[in-house]
């Protein structure tokens, strides 16, 4: 009925700035969703992988309140800011500063701590230099990041580097002969001539021939000008030229093979000057109750909250009050196994989201919306309660939480919550649900129905045929473990976040031959790679298309004779306006189909290479119903990513995603024991099943399956559990318990114990 424009405009909830408005929101899968999202609440949002949850929380909400706050700063300062895209929406009203608090890692910068990214190390720095015996000097003194306060002799990185000779040269062969093995001194490249030109070596003698002179000018000659022919070049010793070329580089910035080079031809060891502590002489000299800086950076974090709780001085009362607030919240929030001089890039994604999160506890900031990325990842069931009453604590301040988790224990928290779906891809994208748990409880969406399903106990477990052992285990702080694997089942290895797990298993089991490791580690590409291109997929799909057309596969490839010439194949021409940020937009050639008109035009039962390429994996297996490509295909549909696009950017890939992937391409491999590292991270409740019973047919095919993992379902699932504990830390790398799941909820008093036998009861 049509209102009367001149009475005053009734004001509804949706009016009011007491919600987040969303309206038509379209951003990647999403279906035109509108909905209401309750601030100073705690709201989760639920759904399958790839139901839309991220692209509604991440890629609507959260980017546009991040790019609305950074257009008020000037253009100087936004030339150093990402640039960020206006979300495909009809409307967002309401919003307010959101700070995403995701599982990205926190960087490769080798300077950068836990200390340091929390703080807590500069009120350490301010305190020593306020209350240290003896005094010297202001707080810079204590940091390795400064001229002031760095050992000299490694400048603040803690570790010497030493190059192994042997993987930079074959003394048995000539340098004519290719002797030299680093990469960028193959036979006949440019520098090669240069040395063989340079007139400070034979270059036909056999390196273990070489006088110590020629050996000298080899390796360690410094920059030196030379003449060959009619030109004036420069010379370097191999070892030089090595160090200046590859070594001054971030590791992860490095080409796959010269990385592989490093990693082989470099020994990294403490710094013999400061015994890997990064700090100078005069920082270590200065202490408090006896005790130096550095030995309390390498404390476990719980441990040097119990130290500074016993330092009293009232002329740095409120400092000490900041710091000590700081490493509670640490070891509160389930990291108090670590230490501040532990570098970031040495966390997992859920210890970094975890981290960042210690910044936003002691916040004066309020009214402010948070969003975070399933923050129980590498949680013990035990810990999973204190990272609730953390975000309970982040909106009794009167936040807006906003929470994308698939964990139950979380979903029971949420004053509200949007479940997404039905499906995942295609079939995602539609609100299926909103409201308060018990609603969705009875709701009867996919997540309403999985709320309250356990996986039971096996009733028979299966036997184990043979065992690895290990022994005598002392990695980190493994404490001389010795224990027997199981062969031929599936083992889950558990126990609290810095148990011990992963230095146990990838430190000792990974490696060996016939042991083949699926984790989450970041997959090496450009942005051109894909899931087709990354399984293989990509080969037998070409083919079909030549076999079908008459003409050659390399026009069937974006990275070859097909690319659109314009943006080189990649379907989006990157823009550097100078002192705004850069720019990607879409190929206005190809329209972002990657490849040129005459390709497009060469069908495949009526599809392009583009429209292929643009199927789910679920909607390619209907279109490849046989073969090399089917069988591809069938294996990402079994490891539960039948929603993933063929040609989706491989960085647009979670960690738990990018595992299921590399399980895929190696279930076709020979291998006789599968590691897995927490594969059910970003799974929905019910695609657990899904993974039990690919775990499963692993077994019975005649592997071995090893799972490092804290999800109840998977544990309660196992042949076999080795439970490592008590605790985190120095209080952890002990093997808690070793048997069955049924023995260990009957007879083991552990922290899995406990939390395992509450979930088969219920």
């Amino acid at each position: 009925m049509p209102t009367d424009p001149s009475s005053p405009p009734v004001r509804t909830a949706a009016d009011s700035h007491d919600v987040i408005e969303v309206r038509g929101a379209r951003e990647n899968n999403l279906r035109n969703v509108s909905l209401d999202i309750p601030k100073r609440r705690l709201t989760v949002f639920t759904g399958v992988s790839g139901s839309g949850k991220s692209s509604l929380v991440f890629g609507t909400v959260a980017a546009e309140s991040q790019r609305l706050i950074n257009e008020t700063y000037t253009a100087f300062v936004q030339s150093f800011m990402p640039s960020l895209g206006r979300p495909d929406t009809d409307s967002l009203r309401n919003l307010s500063a959101a700070i995403v608090v995701d599982q990205e890692r926190m960087g490769a910068n080798s300077r950068s701590t836990v200390g340091t990214a929390t703080d807590a190390y500069t009120m350490l720095r301010i305190i020593f230099s306020r209350l240290g015996t003896p005094h010297i000097g202001t707080s810079t003194a204590f940091s390795f990041n400064s001229a002031e306060g760095m050992c000299p002799e490694c400048e603040g990185l803690g570790q010497a580097s030493a190059i192994d000779v042997d993987e930079i040269v074959n003394r048995d062969l000539s340098v004519r002969e290719g002797a030299i093995k680093a990469p960028g001194f193959a036979v006949d490249s440019w520098y090669w001539q240069v040395m063989v030109s340079s007139g400070f070596f034979d270059p036909d003698k056999k390196v273990r021939d070489l006088t110590q002179e020629e050996w000298d000018a080899l390796l360690y000659k410094p920059t030196t000008k030379v003449k060959v022919g009619t030109t004036n070049l420069t010379y370097d010793g191999v070892i030089a030229r090595v160090q200046r070329t590859y070594l001054s580089k971030d590791r992860d910035s490095m080409q796959s093979h010269v990385r592989e080079f490093v990693d082989r031809a470099v020994v990294f060891t403490d710094c013999p000057a400061c015994g890997g502590s990064r700090l100078s002489a005069a920082a270590l000299s200065s202490t408090i109750d006896g005790v130096n800086i550095a030995r309390c950076s390498a404390m476990q974090i719980s441990d040097l909250a119990e130290f500074v709780r016993g330092i009293e001085d009232e002329s740095v009362a409120p400092l000490l009050n900041s710091l000590r607030h700081t490493l509670d919240s640490l070891v509160e929030i389930g990291l108090g196994y670590l230490s501040l001089d532990r570098t970031s890039s040495s966390l997992s994604g859920g210890e970094a989201q975890r981290v960042k999160m210690v910044r936003h506890l002691g916040s004066s900031l309020t009214d402010v919306t948070y969003v975070f990325d399933e923050p129980t990842i590498g949680l013990h069931p035990h810990d999973i309660q204190r990272m609730n009453s953390l975000l309970l604590r982040l909106r009794d301040k009167g936040n807006t939480v906003l929470v994308v988790e698939h964990k139950p224990e979380v979903i029971a928290i949420a004053d509200h919550v949007v479940d997404l779906g039905p499906g995942a891809g295609a079939d995602g994208g539609t609100l299926c649900f909103e409201g308060d748990v018990e609603g969705l409880r009875a709701s009867g969406t996919l997540t309403g129905r999985h709320l309250g399903h356990r996986a039971a106990l096996r009733e028979t477990v299966r036997e184990p045929k043979g065992a690895v052992s290990i022994s005598g285990a002392g990695l980190h702080n493994l404490k001389d473990v010795s224990v027997d694997i199981p062969l031929g089942v599936l083992t889950v290895v558990t126990g609290v976040a810095g148990s011990g797990k992963t230095s146990l298993i990838h430190g000792y089991l990974a490696g060996r031959d016939g042991v083949l490791v699926a984790d989450q580690s970041a997959i090496r590409g450009s942005r051109r790679s894909n899931p087709a291109t990354y399984t293989g997929l990509l080969g037998p799909i070409r083919n079909a298309f030549a076999k079908a057309n008459g003409v050659k596969a390399a026009l069937f490839s974006a990275n070859s004779a097909g690319a659109c010439p314009n943006c080189n194949g990649i379907g989006l021409v990157y823009t550097d306006l100078a002192m705004m940020a850069g720019v990607a937009s879409v190929c206005e050639q190809c329209e972002g189909k990657r490849f040129t008109a005459e390709v497009l035009t060469y069908t495949l039962r009526g599809k392009n290479i583009s429209e292929v390429l643009g199927m789910s994996v679920a909607e390619a297996r209907d279109f490849f119903p046989s073969g090399q490509a089917r069988t591809l295909l069938d294996r990402l549909s079994d490891v539960g990513l039948s929603y993933l696009r063929l040609g989706q950017p491989l960085n647009t890939l979670s960690g738990g995603e990018r595992q299921r992937l590399k399980l895929a391409i190696h279930m076709s491999e020979k291998a006789s024991t599968y590691v897995l590292d927490e594969p059910t991270t970003g799974l929905h409740l019910a695609d657990v099943d899904q993974l039990l019973a690919l775990l499963d047919r692993l077994v019975e095919d005649g592997n071995s399956v090893v799972v490092i993992e804290h999800h109840q379902a998977v544990m309660a699932h196992a042949d076999w559990i080795i439970d490592l504990g008590p605790g985190g830390g120095h209080d952890g790398g002990e093997i808690v318990f070793a048997g069955t799941p049924a023995d260990l909820i009957a007879t083991a008093d552990t922290r899995t114990a406990h939390h395992l036998a509450r979930y088969v009861a219920n």
